[in-house]
């Protein structure tokens, strides 16, 4: 299967710029892929990871609507060390995203994960930034709540030539052990 059109096929849309898969699942399908910092129009895009697995979008979607960011903010505020691990993710993270910018464009991205200043924005990035291999405290303690990412049938496949959305993809249970 063609990359970019599998990305498309997770997103439900065309991605917003040529994306690399950095991590992958199981089947072999990507998980979160590696967005440019400026898109080629001159747009910036904070975003450095962007999940693309509908599984962990699913799952992470109810932490945040449960008050996922909520809880992470408050725990960012009130408990020092997390305070801590937290900013040197954003200062990393931003730090790493500066690096890959070529040339001075027009308008920088800013902020850290998701473009966050320093709170808890996008518990989808965080998540991202962490299945990519970095250390993310948020990401970490997400990828625990949303329980292992083991799909028997893949969310995607090809049908006449396309890539599309598999539709005998189900959410499989949660097999925590």
């Amino acid at each position: 299967m063609r990359e970019l059109d599998v990305i498309a096929a997770q997103l439900g849309r065309a991605p917003r710029a040529k994306s690399a898969v950095a991590a992958r699942c199981k089947l072999a399908l990507p998980i979160v892929v590696e967005v440019p910092p400026v898109l080629e129009h001159g747009e910036p895009f904070p975003t450095r990871f962007w999940l693309s697995c509908p599984l962990a979008h699913r799952r992470i979607a109810r932490l945040e609507a449960d008050g996922g960011v909520k809880q992470f903010e408050e725990r960012r505020k009130t408990d020092p060390a997390f305070s801590k691990e937290v900013a040197e993710t954003h200062a990393r993270y931003e730090r790493e995203r500066d690096a890959l910018i070529e040339g001075d464009p027009k308008h920088r991205p800013r902020g850290g994960v998701g473009g966050s200043n320093g709170g808890v924005k996008c518990l989808h990035a965080h998540f991202a930034d962490a299945a990519a291999g970095n250390t993310n405290p948020i990401g970490r303690e997400v990828a625990d709540a949303i329980g292992p990412l083991i799909c028997a049938t893949p969310c995607v496949h090809e049908r006449d030539e396309a890539v599309v959305k598999n539709s005998a993809w189900r959410e499989p249970p949660r097999d925590d052990g």
